[in-house]
């Protein structure tokens, strides 16, 4: 396998109104190309910091990350928007469903913003909800839904333009054990097909799931 994700002397430092407060303290990654691999560690020491800095929601203050060949840390504002959202898809703890909107909406919402034509968004999210199991949910609004299904909404949403990489940032710090399983259960479909699984989460069941854990502690790989 060849690596996607790599991450090469990174550091993050935050600057607060009174001092500058490090997250992250010279970090070296590398994640292969369709391995699950998830983030461990205490709350606030950089877990969710290194997963930001993977996907290109935030950039290091020092240091380079590199995902599928490109250099993250040179790309311009308006190019990095452009790699989230062709290369890798975002699930978070909320969901961050749009509640005006009903599920297929919501689904549909990445690909509207990629410039796909109607029908294509329509198919595309109908394959997606069917793939986790909420065909039935299409035309409801985020309010009528369960967390549960809220979060696997979520998960086809990240899925709509066939990201290479799925980042989850406690996906399922919010949801009981049965909807817990269930989301869990696609992450290992999506895992076995190929695709490219970085999770954060605290809990040390979950993470015995995947082929790697990451320990961060004090802004350190452990």
């Amino acid at each position: 396998m060849s690596d996607a994700l790599i991450v090469r002397g990174v550091h993050k430092t935050y600057n607060g109104r009174s001092v500058p407060t490090p997250a992250l303290r010279g970090v070296d990654l590398e994640i292969e190309a369709g391995t699950f691999t998830c983030i461990v560690g205490p709350s606030g020491h950089g877990k969710s910091t290194l997963l930001h800095l993977l996907g290109g929601l935030d950039r290091p203050s020092a240091g380079a990350v590199h995902a599928f060949g490109e250099d993250l840390s040179k790309m311009s504002d308006a190019r990095l928007a452009r790699f989230r959202a062709e290369r890798v898809g975002f699930v978070f703890q909320f969901f961050n469903l749009l509640k005006g909107l009903d599920v297929t909406e919501n689904v549909s919402m990445p690909m509207m913003l990629a410039g796909r034509s109607p029908r294509e968004q329509r198919d595309r999210a109908a394959d997606l909800l069917a793939s986790v199991g909420l065909s039935e949910k299409a035309h409801a609004r985020p309010s009528e839904l369960s967390g549960g299904q809220m979060q696997r909404v979520a998960i086809a949403r990240a899925l709509a333009n066939d990201p290479e990489a799925l980042m989850l940032d406690e996906p399922t710090g919010n949801l009981d054990s049965v909807s817990e399983a269930e989301v869990l259960a696609i992450l290992d479909e999506l895992h076995s097909a190929g695709r490219t699984i970085v999770m954060v989460t605290h809990s040390p069941e979950i993470a015995a799931r995947a082929e790697r854990v990451v320990e961060v502690r004090d802004g350190l790989i452990a």
